[in-house]
């Protein structure tokens, strides 16, 4: 598509462009036109999806803006077009058919990246991606009845120079490296539900209390003050995570200032069960039947009761798992402490997707000086002191090998044997008398200091929160979407996690023709033929199953008709 009056590339509404310039159109309408094999034409079939979702209930939560060619709905689409095209961020619309694009929201062409940018801009401008956040967790939980959540911590890592932040453990790099903590909380089933943005250290503890605190209040209609009165076993709801938050005094505080439960596994462990108490239990995981040997007993820790779970492996590994919840049965405890793995796959699939990490807008943000932080003079003295204690024990085990050896020795080798024992001896005193000093040193700093004690040049501050987090909100809905639409075509795949997302993405990037009726009010999206024939039977069940939704496309009165080519074949072109 060409220029049009030296106004942008694919733009062919040129009159009601100039008339937003000016100020005087509040937003463009969407008007369909009929086309034949517009690229990328499969992804209207994810309007329905996003729509159960709640992509467009932004429109509660955010203003639009007053005056301009593209409305918030258009936004929304857009950027959840890209992503679930695997668009990863705004600037690679460059290289992008930017016309057909904007041909699937029902105008001339998607906003240029400046554009789209501003827009973003002017969205994270009114703070609202808490509030929205909120409003689609508490839907989501109330719909599918949630009282049992994964929470788990994943590490941003960060390569720029705009911002100063402390360096963290990433696990899946096994370095230390500068980074944002992003705690998420996911559904039993593995999708996610909220995203809270640590501002510089935060613990996973600490940010456990604070996701409760929204918790309780979204799942008050589940679980009733007088229900909770009535069961003094039953718990709000409970929690699921790794042995980053362990601490048996920490759950039990849960238990009694929040009635929370908790499922971890347990550190630690060394002592072994007799074989014999273990016994083979049938349990659903993954909608597969499984056999677990499992055996459970109570167990005291720090002076409080929990319920201790075992599953004995194969190898003759037992493994533990702790929990609070006195409700649910033994296999259901394993069942939903093993099940941590969906929410692994959960970030493993985002970062290799939705490119995860990335950054929508650029800057750092001041921290409250009052925030206690790791005192950094602290940290490198608590590095050097375990490097000089490896460096000492690497010695002694030196010294005790020569001295094993000495003892078969015969005696005219003894005295060069003992001079490298003194000389051994020497290098372990003086690395004691190091670590001895370093400690003298440690004990009269503080291991915490106030942020505002940090010189000014070297202080921490943190990345932009509320773009990452709308951000977010967004991935969060179009992997939920593609996680709805994959769910629909599961019967067709005997691994639908793989092969059936893996169908989704083909489909969303397969050609289709658009035929409006504006008389009748409808818009046919004709799907044309995928790979194989079990797909394309696949996607017209899809379709029907769509098309019992009765979506009305946004800000529009046409109604979806979503088809294949194989099932449409006079598609009503002239």
């Amino acid at each position: 598509m060409q220029t049009t009056l030296g106004i942008g590339f694919a733009t062919t509404r040129t009159e009601e462009r100039i008339l937003a310039a000016v100020g005087v159109l509040p937003e463009a309408p969407s008007i369909f036109q009929p086309h034949e094999a517009i690229r990328f034409g499969g992804i209207l079939t994810s309007v329905p999806a996003l729509f159960s979702q709640g992509l467009f209930t932004a429109k509660n939560i955010y203003k639009s803006w007053e005056k301009g060619y593209y409305s918030l709905t258009h936004i929304l689409l857009t950027l959840a077009f890209l992503y679930l095209l695997r668009i990863k961020n705004p600037e690679r619309l460059k290289n992008s058919p930017v016309g057909e694009l904007g041909r699937l929201i029902g105008l001339d062409r998607v906003p240029e990246v400046k554009c789209l940018r501003k827009r973003i801009a002017d969205i994270v401008s009114w703070k609202k991606a808490t509030e929205w956040e909120n409003s689609l967790s508490t839907t989501w939980i109330t719909d599918h009845e949630c009282i049992y959540f994964y929470i788990d911590g994943h590490v941003r890592v960060y390569h720029g120079k705009k911002a100063r932040l402390p360096k963290k453990f990433v696990s899946r790099q096994k370095l230390c490296l500068a980074g944002t903590t992003e705690y998420w909380l996911n559904d039993e089933k593995g999708l996610p539900l909220m995203c809270a943005i640590g501002e510089l250290n935060e613990r996973l503890k600490q940010a456990i209390e604070e996701v409760i605190l929204t918790l309780i209040e979204e799942t008050c209609s589940l679980v009733s003050e007088e229900t909770l009165k009535n069961n003094p076993l039953l718990p709000r709801f409970t929690l699921i995570f790794d042995r980053e938050a362990y601490e048996p005094k920490f759950f039990q505080y849960l238990w009694e200032k929040y009635r929370v439960a908790v499922i971890t596994y347990r550190k630690n462990v060394k002592d072994k069960w007799d074989e014999k108490d273990f016994h083979g239990i049938n349990c659903q995981s993954n909608n597969k039947n499984v056999i677990m040997q499992l055996c459970e007993k109570k167990v005291t820790m720090d002076g409080y009761t929990f319920r201790e779970i075992r599953k004995l492996n194969n190898s003759g590994h037992q493994t533990s798992v702790i929990a609070t919840n006195w409700i649910i049965k033994t296999e259901d405890v394993a069942v939903r402490m093993f099940g941590r793995w969906l929410q692994e796959n959960f970030f493993k699939y985002m970062i290799a997707e939705f490119s995860f990490d990335r950054i929508i807008e650029y800057g750092a943000e001041i921290v409250s000086k009052d925030i206690k932080i790791v005192n950094p003079e602290y940290s490198v003295l608590s590095q050097k002191i375990k490097k000089q204690r490896e460096k000492k024990r690497r010695v002694e085990a030196e010294l005790y090998e020569l001295v094993s050896k000495t003892l078969d020795d015969p005696i005219d080798e003894i005295k060069q044997v003992t001079e490298k024992q003194y000389a051994l001896q020497e290098k372990i005193n003086l690395f004691g008398e190091e670590v001895d000093e370093l400690l003298a040193k440690r004990k009269i700093i503080p291991s915490k200091i106030p942020l505002g004690d940090m010189p000014e040049n070297v202080r921490y501050n943190k990345l932009k929160k509320e773009s990452k987090l709308f951000i977010n909100i967004i991935k969060i809905i179009a992997y939920r979407a593609e996680t709805a639409l994959t769910n629909m075509i599961a019967p067709y795949y005997k691994n639908a996690y793989k092969e059936g997302r893996m169908l989704i993405k083909e489909l969303f990037q397969a050609d289709a023709d658009l035929l409006p009726d504006y008389e009748n009010n409808t818009l046919s999206v004709i799907i044309h033929s995928l790979a194989t024939p079990r797909s394309n039977t696949a996607i017209e069940d899809l379709c029907i199953i769509l098309n019992d939704t009765e979506t009305i496309f946004p800000d529009t009165n046409l109604k979806m008709i979503l088809k294949t080519s194989s099932s449409n074949i006079n598609h009503g072109f002239s």
